[in-house]
C-alpha cells in the first residue's frame, strides 16, 4: 500500500466549540507518552517570557502562542480539516470522493512536530511548533521523534511518498528495504533550458501529486511504476539518490 508523507502547515483551522483531544482515539497510540511529553513542555514553553524567541515566532502570532497553553482544553479538529495553506489548497481534501477519502485514510499521514504522526482522522487542537524548533528538556524535536516514528511506521512495506521538507524528513527518513521504496518529490521550473527550484509552487504541485495519486485508484509497486503514473499527468524523471529515489515534476515556463 501506497504511503504518502505530507507535512503539517504553519497554519491551522481551529473551532471555537467542539470535544478536546483524546488520545486513545489517535493513530498509533505508542506515541502518546511523546505527545504529553511534548506538549507538556510546549505548554509550559508558551506561557514563558521567551516563548517568541524559543518558537521562532513574531509578536503578531501571540494568539496561536498562547493555544498551546490551552492544547488540553481546545476543540480538536481532524487532521483533514486542520491544516491549510497552498499544498493543503491544492490536495483539496474536502472535494475527494467518499471512496477516495477512504483510500486516504490510510495512504495519507502528517509527520507533526507536537503529535509525531497523524492520519486524516485524527482529531487535535490547533497549535503551533515546527518540527525545526528545539525544546528546553527535549533537544530538537526532530531528534525527539526519530525513534518514535522509527518504531510505528517500521512496517511499512509500500512505496513511500514524500512531500514533506527536509526539515521533516529530518524526524523520519526511511532506512534498509525501506529506502529501496522511498521517493522524495521534488520540484523544478525549466525555462530556456535552465532549471530553477521554485517553493511556493513546489508546495501546490505536491499537492497535486496527492490527489493524483489518490484519486487513480491505484498502489505503485515500485518507484518506477510510481513514475509511470505521475508521468500521465506530468513531465517527470526518476532519479536513485543515495538511500532513495527522487521524483522530479518539470513544469515548464
Amino acid at each position: 500500500m501506497t504511503l504518502i508523507l505530507l507535512p503539517p502547515s504553519e497554519g491551522k483551522t481551529g473551532r471555537s466549540r467542539g470535544r478536546a483531544v483524546d488520545f486513545s482515539t489517535l493513530s498509533f497510540p505508542e506515541l502518546n507518552p511523546v505527545r504529553e511529553q511534548v506538549l507538556e513542555t510546549l505548554a509550559k514553553v508558551s506561557a514563558s517570557a521567551d516563548a517568541h524567541d524559543v518558537l521562532g515566532v513574531g509578536a503578531s502570532l501571540q494568539h496561536e502562542v498562547d493555544r498551546n497553553t490551552r492544547w488540553r482544553t481546545e476543540p480538536s479538529v481532524p487532521a483533514s480539516e486542520l491544516y491549510s495553506g497552498v499544498l493543503y489548497d491544492a490536495l483539496g481534501y474536502a472535494t475527494l470522493s467518499a471512496g477516495t477519502k477512504r483510500r486516504a485514510a490510510n495512504r495519507l499521514l502528517v509527520i507533526s512536530a507536537a503529535w509525531g504522526a497523524l492520519r486524516p482522522a485524527d482529531r487535535v487542537p490547533p497549535y503551533r511548533l515546527s518540527m525545526g524548533t528545539t525544546l528546553p528538556g527535549h533537544g530538537p524535536l526532530a531528534s525527539v521523534w526519530r525513534d518514535p516514528l522509527n518504531a510505528v511506521l517500521v512496517d511499512v512495506d509500500g512505496v513511500i511518498v514524500d512531500c514533506r521538507s527536509s526539515t521533516y524528513v529530518a524526524a523520519w527518513r526511511p532506512t534498509g528495504d525501506q529506502a529501496d521504496k522511498w521517493v522524495s518529490v521534488n520540484v523544478v521550473r525549466e525555462r530556456d533550458g535552465v532549471r530553477s527550484v521554485v517553493s511556493h509552487n513546489a508546495k501546490h504541485t505536491r499537492g497535486l501529486v496527492a490527489r493524483h495519486l489518490l484519486e487513480s485508484g491505484k498502489d505503485p509497486g515500485t518507484p518506477k511504476s510510481l513514475h509511470k503514473l505521475v508521468s500521465e499527468r506530468w513531465n517527470a524523471e526518476l532519479d536513485r539518490t543515495g538511500a532513495g529515489w527522487t521524483l522530479t515534476v518539470v513544469e515548464h515556463g
